[in-house]
């Protein structure tokens, strides 16, 4: 018998192939890359150092108003306590400003998800320009619009014999002619991105038009709410003119019109600490937010921008 030999070549185990060489980088790409990251640190340095700049005034003592100091040294938190003194009233501001801007935002949601829905799904004459209109009342300069609602809401017409001054609905209405347009047109590009499909499957499952919509098509649109309802609430949060205009009592300022009006732990000089701290507080839980619903946030900002 005759014993066979086993060829060498044929049982050494195969090399695993060398990786692949990275692909040498030009000097021009180099150059290219470090011009990006010094344009990103730019832009977030000019973002970000004004917000920087508020908390540290906001945490110097209140003689130390026109320092300029990169550092709050020594550190005090006077200016916070400061701002909800109660000459300044900035307690019922801040509720005030809620108020007015969570009801205009629910107003707006509900007014405008019915109308974009109703733009969006039915077919009739003139919706082009329908569209043209809702979108073009919202170009015209708030301040040509004071004096017309101010004799309105003064009672100076026959046709509207109400005192509105200094109430709540003088600050919401105005308010809300200004957000609903936009939020009618993002929706309506919102929702005809949705395929009609959707609603028709449902209501063969026994689903009626109304139920289609709810269970159906507002979940989906969902991110493009979010962004309006977010973008929508911080348009009037911080909103200065309206608020000025027709809450001319001092009960009825909002946050951002009792600001203005601050006289500060001393009562005599500009307070800029005490505006700073104020400045703080009104813009913390509006950053606290963004930062954690940013998803949704980018979600609906970018939805529909690929079929």
């Amino acid at each position: 018998m005759s014993t066979a030999t086993a060829d060498p070549a044929a049982t050494a185990s195969p090399r695993t192939p060398a990786p692949p060489a990275r692909p040498q980088r030009s000097g021009r790409e180099w150059i290219g890359r470090i011009a990006l990251i010094i344009g990103m640190v730019a832009i977030l340095v000019y973002c970000v150092l004004p917000f920087y700049w508020m908390i540290v005034s906001a945490l110097r003592l209140p003689s130390m108003g026109r320092s300029t100091d990169f550092l709050p040294i020594p550190p005090s938190f006077e200016n916070f306590v400061g701002v909800f003194a109660a000459s300044n009233n900035f307690g019922r501001a801040l509720l005030n400003s809620v108020i007015v801007a969570t009801t205009t935002t629910l107003l707006t949601l509900l007014l405008g998800i019915l109308a974009s829905y109703a733009l969006a799904r039915l077919r009739f004459a003139f919706k082009g320009i329908v569209l043209a209109i809702i979108i073009a009342t919202s170009m015209f300069p708030g301040i040509t619009l004071l004096i017309p609602l101010l004799k309105m809401f003064t009672g100076s017409y026959a046709w509207f014999p109400f005192n509105w001054m200094n109430t709540y609905q003088a600050l919401i209405l105005p308010s809300l002619s200004f957000a609903l347009p936009l939020c009618v047109w993002n929706l309506t590009a919102f929702f005809r991105q949705l395929p009609v499909e959707l609603e028709q499957a449902a209501m063969v499952d026994g689903c009626t038009p109304g139920q289609a919509f709810a269970k159906v098509i507002l979940p989906l649109a969902a991110p493009g709410v979010f962004t309006t309802a977010i973008i929508t609430f911080i348009a009037v949060w911080n909103e200065y003119m309206i608020a000025l205009t027709f809450g001319q009592d001092t009960a009825m300022n909002t946050a951002t019109v009792s600001i203005s009006k601050f006289t500060g732990v001393t009562g005599f000089d500009t307070p800029y600490g005490t505006i700073m701290a104020a400045g703080v507080i009104v813009t913390v839980p509006l950053l606290i937010a963004v930062l954690i619903f940013q998803r949704r946030i980018v979600a609906g900002l970018t939805a529909g921008g690929v079929k």
